[in-house]
């Protein structure tokens, strides 16, 4: 039972973000919304307010943002087809776009909760190259082979790349600049090349906040990777891939290992979400926008129909390909 609801928060909040933006965009260029809707299916819950109702429905695994105009024909000077082309794409483009903020935000509490690593050691290990050369707890490294050191990352990825050769380092002692040359080893563990030290964890609202775009920059990378072999056929990338089923089984394994990695799969959750809605694949944000700019290359929208027409066939195969993942994922559950 625990895990069912932490899976409805979780979805109904990557839901909610997402159509929130939609709809906040979609009031701020004046287009009027008949319905914002979080879920699918039968009506739970709804309210109106003015010329909108707020619904909750029984499936917690979609939503919508019901506009004029938006889907039919409409002489409704507010609908969405009236509007301006760049206020349509600003409309399509901001449930993605939310999904993004939702994911930097979590990120950026995880990190100012467990700290952001810095560039002052807080221990050296006892027989290690560091501590034979004498480095000590509380130094800061400033430099690495004459390179500024930013970050703990930075620090990480030029020890690990010295290939085990010596390096400079260049470290802050009592406002003291202090050059140290040391052979880095490699650590059995980890199969990395460490020179024994640890680092020192700050809360930092700004480092919180830049440590969560960095990992959704790396995540995002890490997707387009995945997708690209998706598409050229690389051995193993399709048994990957992973449906509600599988999602909602890993969301109640995390969801006993405490708060921090539920909103860590959130967040990660929440960057696929958006970046997959931008993909141009009928029925996806980003079909529509492909659309949308389109219109303005020709000067003229495309056949109503005709876009009807695609992104229904589009809709139809995804259906169809999540109910096959989702056979799948019940079937590695037996």
């Amino acid at each position: 039972m625990g895990t069912a609801f932490v899976a409805i928060i979780v979805f109904g909040l990557l839901v909610l973000i997402h159509e929130l933006g939609h709809f906040i965009v979609a009031k701020l260029v004046d287009i009027k919304v008949h319905e914002f809707a979080v879920g699918m299916g039968p009506k739970l819950l709804q309210a109106k307010r003015g010329e909108t109702a707020y619904s909750i429905r029984a499936l917690p695994l979609g939503g919508y943002v019901r506009m004029e105009g938006a889907d039919e024909e409409s002489d409704d000077l507010r609908s969405f087809n009236n509007k301006p082309v760049l206020a349509r794409i600003a409309v399509i483009f901001a449930g993605p776009f939310m999904n993004f903020i939702l994911a930097m935000g979590l990120f950026s509490i995880i990190f100012y909760f467990v700290g952001t690593p810095t560039t002052r050691i807080s221990e050296v290990m006892p027989q290690s190259p560091a501590q034979y050369i004498g480095i000590q707890g509380g130094d800061i490294i400033y430099s690495i082979n004459g390179e500024r050191m930013g970050t703990w990352q930075n620090i990480i990825d030029a020890i690990g790349n010295s290939g085990g050769n010596p390096i400079d380092i260049t470290i802050i002692r009592n406002n003291n600049k202090i050059e140290k040359t040391v052979k880095p080893t490699r650590d059995m563990d980890t199969n990395r090349m460490t020179i024994g030290i640890m680092t020192t964890m700050e809360r930092s609202v700004i480092s919180s906040i830049r440590n969560g775009v960095a990992v959704i920059g790396a995540i995002t990378a890490d997707i387009l990777v995945f997708l690209r072999g998706l598409i050229t056929g690389k051995p193993g990338v399709a048994g990957e891939i992973m449906g509600p089923v599988g999602i909602l089984n890993l969301v109640g394994q995390v969801a006993k290992t405490g708060w921090l990695d539920i909103l860590n799969l959130t967040a990660v959750l929440s960057v696929n979400l958006g970046l997959i809605n931008l993909l141009p694949v009928p029925a996806l944000d980003g079909s529509r926008i492909i659309f949308l700019f389109a219109e303005i290359l020709r000067g003229k929208p495309i056949d109503p129909e005709k876009e009807g027409m695609i992104h229904l066939i589009g809709f139809g195969i995804l259906i169809t390909l999540m109910l096959f993942i989702t056979y799948k994922d019940i079937l590695n559950f037996l």
